[in-house]
Protein backbone atom coordinates (compact mmCIF):
# COMPACT_ATOMS: atom_id res chain seq x y z
CA UNK A 1 0.00 0.00 0.00
CA UNK A 2 1.20 3.16 -1.04
CA UNK A 3 1.66 5.56 1.87
CA UNK A 4 3.55 8.87 1.12
CA UNK A 5 1.86 11.67 -1.00
CA UNK A 6 4.56 11.75 -3.90
CA UNK A 7 3.09 7.97 -3.89
CA UNK A 8 0.03 8.68 -3.68
CA UNK A 9 -0.14 11.53 -6.55
CA UNK A 10 1.86 8.80 -8.76
CA UNK A 11 -0.78 6.53 -8.13
CA UNK A 12 -4.08 8.71 -8.71
CA UNK A 13 -2.03 9.98 -11.93
CA UNK A 14 -1.47 6.48 -13.41
CA UNK A 15 -5.18 5.21 -12.29
CA UNK A 16 -7.07 8.43 -13.51
CA UNK A 17 -4.72 7.73 -17.36
CA UNK A 18 -6.30 4.38 -17.20
CA UNK A 19 -10.08 5.35 -16.36
CA UNK A 20 -9.62 8.00 -19.49
CA UNK A 21 -8.67 5.44 -21.31
CA UNK A 22 -11.01 3.25 -20.43
CA UNK A 23 -13.69 5.65 -20.82
CA UNK A 24 -12.35 6.70 -24.46
CA UNK A 25 -12.83 2.77 -25.76
CA UNK A 26 -15.92 2.51 -23.96
CA UNK A 27 -17.22 5.68 -25.89
CA UNK A 28 -15.96 4.61 -29.00
CA UNK A 29 -17.56 1.09 -29.00
CA UNK A 30 -20.74 2.73 -27.96
CA UNK A 31 -19.87 5.27 -31.30
CA UNK A 32 -19.37 2.57 -33.61
CA UNK A 33 -22.36 0.46 -32.78
CA UNK A 34 -24.38 3.49 -33.82
CA UNK A 35 -22.60 4.17 -36.98
CA UNK A 36 -20.39 6.92 -35.85
CA UNK A 37 -16.87 8.05 -35.29
CA UNK A 38 -14.87 9.00 -32.49
CA UNK A 39 -15.03 12.63 -33.47
CA UNK A 40 -18.48 12.50 -33.96
CA UNK A 41 -19.05 11.01 -30.25
CA UNK A 42 -17.08 14.00 -28.81
CA UNK A 43 -18.78 16.18 -30.95
CA UNK A 44 -22.00 14.94 -29.10
CA UNK A 45 -20.66 15.13 -25.92
CA UNK A 46 -19.44 19.22 -26.05
CA UNK A 47 -23.33 19.69 -27.93
CA UNK A 48 -24.74 17.85 -24.63
CA UNK A 49 -22.52 19.66 -21.85
CA UNK A 50 -22.67 23.44 -23.78
CA UNK A 51 -26.22 23.54 -25.77
CA UNK A 52 -26.22 24.82 -29.77
CA UNK A 53 -22.88 25.65 -30.45
CA UNK A 54 -22.00 27.08 -34.60
CA UNK A 55 -19.39 25.17 -36.19
CA UNK A 56 -16.94 27.39 -35.84
CA UNK A 57 -17.30 26.88 -31.94
CA UNK A 58 -17.05 23.30 -32.26
CA UNK A 59 -13.60 23.46 -34.87
CA UNK A 60 -12.38 25.93 -31.94
CA UNK A 61 -13.26 22.99 -28.94
CA UNK A 62 -11.78 20.25 -30.82
CA UNK A 63 -9.04 22.03 -32.60
CA UNK A 64 -10.40 20.16 -36.41
CA UNK A 65 -10.77 22.07 -39.69
CA UNK A 66 -13.79 23.71 -40.77
CA UNK A 67 -14.03 21.31 -43.30
CA UNK A 68 -13.43 18.19 -40.78
CA UNK A 69 -15.95 19.39 -38.83
CA UNK A 70 -18.52 20.22 -41.36
CA UNK A 71 -18.04 16.59 -42.00
CA UNK A 72 -19.16 15.24 -38.88
CA UNK A 73 -22.25 17.78 -38.55
CA UNK A 74 -23.50 15.97 -41.62
CA UNK A 75 -22.55 12.37 -40.49
CA UNK A 76 -24.75 13.35 -37.08
CA UNK A 77 -27.48 15.24 -39.07
CA UNK A 78 -27.59 11.80 -41.51
CA UNK A 79 -27.76 9.78 -38.38
CA UNK A 80 -30.58 11.80 -37.02
CA UNK A 81 -28.36 12.91 -33.32
CA UNK A 82 -28.21 16.75 -34.59
CA UNK A 83 -29.89 19.83 -36.84
CA UNK A 84 -28.66 22.37 -38.29
CA UNK A 85 -30.74 25.97 -37.10
CA UNK A 86 -30.72 29.50 -37.66
CA UNK A 87 -28.86 31.43 -35.27
CA UNK A 88 -31.42 33.71 -33.42
CA UNK A 89 -28.42 36.29 -32.86
CA UNK A 90 -27.35 35.63 -36.57
CA UNK A 91 -29.54 34.77 -39.41
CA UNK A 92 -26.44 34.35 -41.54
CA UNK A 93 -25.14 31.30 -39.01
CA UNK A 94 -26.51 27.83 -38.15
CA UNK A 95 -26.13 26.57 -34.96
CA UNK A 96 -26.07 22.68 -34.08
CA UNK A 97 -28.55 21.46 -32.04
CA UNK A 98 -28.41 17.96 -30.29
CA UNK A 99 -31.94 16.34 -30.89
CA UNK A 100 -32.22 14.57 -27.31
CA UNK A 101 -34.91 12.14 -29.08
CA UNK A 102 -32.62 10.57 -30.41
CA UNK A 103 -30.06 10.76 -28.08
CA UNK A 104 -32.19 9.15 -25.49
CA UNK A 105 -33.36 6.52 -28.08
CA UNK A 106 -30.50 5.14 -29.58
CA UNK A 107 -27.29 6.36 -27.44
CA UNK A 108 -28.41 5.96 -23.46
CA UNK A 109 -29.55 2.32 -23.71
CA UNK A 110 -25.84 1.70 -24.75
CA UNK A 111 -24.35 3.88 -21.45
CA UNK A 112 -26.95 1.94 -19.30
CA UNK A 113 -24.50 -0.64 -17.95
CA UNK A 114 -21.94 1.77 -17.58
CA UNK A 115 -23.93 4.08 -15.84
CA UNK A 116 -25.01 1.52 -13.28
CA UNK A 117 -21.61 0.05 -12.56
CA UNK A 118 -20.98 3.73 -11.38
CA UNK A 119 -23.80 4.48 -9.28
CA UNK A 120 -22.60 1.05 -7.86
CA UNK A 121 -19.02 2.27 -7.49
CA UNK A 122 -20.22 5.61 -5.81
CA UNK A 123 -22.62 3.78 -3.80
CA UNK A 124 -19.87 2.41 -1.55
CA UNK A 125 -18.67 5.62 -0.55
CA UNK A 126 -19.49 8.02 2.00
CA UNK A 127 -20.80 11.57 1.59
CA UNK A 128 -17.84 13.51 2.37
CA UNK A 129 -15.94 11.14 0.40
CA UNK A 130 -18.29 12.11 -2.67
CA UNK A 131 -17.73 15.73 -1.86
CA UNK A 132 -13.97 15.48 -2.35
CA UNK A 133 -14.61 13.12 -5.88
CA UNK A 134 -17.29 16.08 -7.04
CA UNK A 135 -14.20 18.45 -6.09
CA UNK A 136 -11.32 16.99 -7.21
CA UNK A 137 -13.35 16.24 -10.62
CA UNK A 138 -14.48 19.91 -10.76
CA UNK A 139 -11.21 21.52 -10.27
CA UNK A 140 -9.70 18.75 -12.60
CA UNK A 141 -12.45 20.15 -15.40
CA UNK A 142 -11.70 23.72 -14.67
CA UNK A 143 -7.93 22.95 -15.19
CA UNK A 144 -8.26 21.41 -18.06
CA UNK A 145 -10.10 24.88 -19.87
CA UNK A 146 -13.62 22.92 -19.62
Amino acid sequence: MTSTREELTGEIQGRLIRFIAEAVLYNHAVSAKVGLGASDSQFMTLLQTYGPLTPRQLAERTGLTSGTVTGVIDRLESHGFVTRQPDPGDRRKVVVTPSFEAIQEKLVPLYADQGERMRGILATRSVEELRTISEFLADSVAEAGG
